[in-house]
């Protein structure tokens, strides 16, 4: 009866060890998972990967407004605003804005900024040259900076789109943020 009773327990706990296993593989996989669905279906206000292309004669008739957002990740160490809050630009020609970080710690830092594009059927028409956002920023402790964006909205725009939200919430990448000086709490 014990070894039964052992057989099972034996059982349900490697049931269980795969089980986690699993759920831990597919919380690896969802990341890739989601950028496929989401490049599928045009969704998410990720922006296109193909290359921006300058129009000789951009369109001059339309004007599109880019609103400009920025968060910070909850708890994150940064202060991150965009120098403008919207931008009025015509499709086909090129623009730069910049924003500004700063890291609020006395530690060095490395932050990266994670974009949205709304509504998200314009994600795929908004190409960015440059962004500071491709790559990971370091930071020296309080040390602020500007970030530049250079983009270009595809002509081929929808005529119905007349306002494009382009958002960042940045966000601290190493765990230098959580690190507490317990120094200074000796009494």
């Amino acid at each position: 009866m014990i070894k039964q009773e052992n057989r099972a327990h034996f059982s349900l706990t490697t049931q269980l060890f795969v089980l986690v296993v699993a759920m831990f593989g597919f919380g690896f996989a969802l990341v890739p998972l989601y950028d496929v669905f989401c490049q599928l279906l045009g969704i998410n206000g990720k922006t296109g990967a193909r290359a921006a292309e300058v129009v000789e004669a951009p369109d001059l008739n339309r004007e599109i407004v880019i609103e400009f957002v920025t968060t910070v990740n909850e708890g994150a160490p940064w202060e991150f605003r965009a120098k403008v809050s919207e931008m009025r630009v015509h499709p086909g020609k090129l623009y730069n804005t910049t924003f500004f970080a700063r890291n609020l710690t006395a530690q060095p830092l490395v932050g990266q900024a994670v974009p949205s594009v709304a509504p998200g059927q314009a994600a795929k028409y908004f190409r960015k040259t440059e962004c500071f956002c491709f790559d990971q920023q370091s930071f020296s402790a309080n040390e602020g900076r500007d970030l530049t964006v250079i983009f270009i909205l595809d002509p081929e725009l929808p005529q119905h789109i007349d306002r494009i939200t382009l958002s960042y919430t940045f966000f601290a990448t190493n765990n230098l943020a959580r690190t507490v000086d317990n120094s200074s709490s000796e009494i």
